[in-house]
């Protein structure tokens, strides 16, 4: 199940690149632009009539092929929707919704594009927001995206593909925004409504995370700016290839040995997605032999002081502090030194409520320096000791009934959506 997947990441680089297009946007599907019908009027937070799939959709227990284009980024099954300020996926939505980018997207400014539905074969339908601009009718900054679904059998399984060509705001003014940016920036990834399954994207919920989707992906070798997600049987495929799927331990924590053990082939450029029960910190330690980690990619739960990073080699010294606060940077890079056969992350704040039993609470993603396909043993463990400081020892792994003790439920992420000013005459 996917539960609690929030994944609040911010850059995926340290030093983050400026916005330029990314991945190609599909085109060649009629229309005055290339993209098929525009669906959409120039509007603000709009939705279209009820559109028909091509194909059936089985997504988490909706089963159908009709749905919603809505203006703000997303598409929706069951009713339209016209919220604009994103709010944190938690399994509730107000109806089950996937969205490559959900802000407070405006199409009556001037020089702004449109919204458009168009299919390149018989198994796939693609949505464009092409060229739109941000709430209040600005257009000094311009986003072009697009999601795609494509039929993957006949039992209503399918792909979810995520394109960013050019993404310069993230944000509309009734959102908090100034310029496009800060406030409650965009969510991108899905929510089924049922109470149980919903992820979101790396960068969700932060300007220059939002910004950087044109700059990741999650296919091993594939262009910047694009992400892919298979849905088999209505679940998310759990094959570790993006964080709603994360690869879960082989098996559960022993007495005699309280680690995560993970066992998986990885590809060059390949992020890999695990998924490890946390308290407050945990080592990553690769098997004898394995390939060194390259980069570690944490998701954000609100920790202002942000976390502690360290080398195995030397737990007295932080290699990074403040990895996550006030926005910074959450992808860890640590191809400097070559790669690390280990590392650990502390000082998690256990007040932030996060729940050791949720097996998708802290999916993190990880790169290794490997030539060609390699088997990697990978071990988790993790920790009992909560400190923002140096620690003075190796803190003792910490046992499932650990685990269990003391964490509440996270609600301080959730962010109330500010009221809009309508003007009456």
């Amino acid at each position: 199940m996917i539960r609690f997947t929030t994944l609040l990441v911010g850059a995926m680089a340290l030093t983050l690149s400026a916005p330029v297009s990314a991945a190609d946007l599909r085109s060649g599907m009629g229309g005055a632009a290339g993209y098929g019908q525009q669906v959409l009027l120039p509007n603000d937070d709009n939705f279209s009539s009820v559109l028909n799939s091509p194909f059936n959709i089985n997504f988490f227990g909706y089963s159908g092929s009709s749905f919603f284009v809505n203006n703000n980024g997303n598409i929706s099954f069951g009713r339209g929707l016209s919220t604009y300020t994103p709010q944190p996926f938690n399994g509730s939505s107000q109806a089950p919704m996937i969205a490559p980018f959900w802000a407070d997207v405006d199409t009556r400014c001037s020089g702004c594009g449109a919204v458009y539905l168009g299919s390149q074969s018989a198994n796939s339908f693609t949505v464009t927001w092409n060229d739109v601009g941000y709430y209040n009718q600005h257009g000094d900054k311009l986003n072009n995206f697009q999601m795609t679904l494509t039929k993957a059998g006949n039992s209503g399984d399918f792909d979810i593909e995520f394109r960013y060509n050019r993404l310069e705001w993230t944000t509309g003014d009734a959102s908090g925004g100034a310029d496009g940016l800060g406030g409650t920036p965009a969510q991108a990834g899905f929510d089924a409504g049922d109470g149980t399954h919903f992820f979101s994207l790396p960068g969700s919920f932060s300007s220059s995370g939002a910004l950087n989707f044109m700059n990741i992906t999650n296919v091993p070798g594939g262009e910047a700016g694009l992400y892919l997600l298979s849905i088999r049987n209505g679940e998310v495929l759990a094959d570790g290839s993006s964080a709603s799927a994360p690869l879960q331990p082989s098996a559960p924590p022993t007495p005699e040995d309280p680690g995560y053990h993970f066992e998986f082939n990885i590809l060059p450029n390949q992020r890999i997605f695990v998924d490890p029960i946390v308290s407050v910190g945990y080592d990553f330690q690769v098997g004898a032999g394995g390939p060194n980690i390259l980069t570690a990619l944490l998701p954000d739960l609100g920790d202002a002081d942000g976390y502690l990073i360290y080398l195995l080699s030397d737990l007295l010294h932080p290699y990074l502090t403040g990895v996550g606060a006030g926005g910074n940077p959450f992808l860890v890079d640590f191809s400097a030194l070559g790669g690390v056969s280990g590392f650990r992350v502390a000082g998690i704040n256990p007040a932030l409520g996060l729940d050791p039993t949720n097996s998708n609470a802290f999916v993190t993603g990880l790169t290794f320096d490997v030539a060609s396909s390699t088997a990697v043993s990978l071990t988790q463990t993790p920790l009992t000791v909560d400190t923002n400081a140096p620690p003075s020892g190796v803190p003792e792994p910490s046992s499932w009934a650990m685990l269990l003790a003391g964490f509440g439920v996270l609600g301080g992420l959730l962010r109330r959506r500010p009221a809009r000013v309508v003007a009456t005459a």
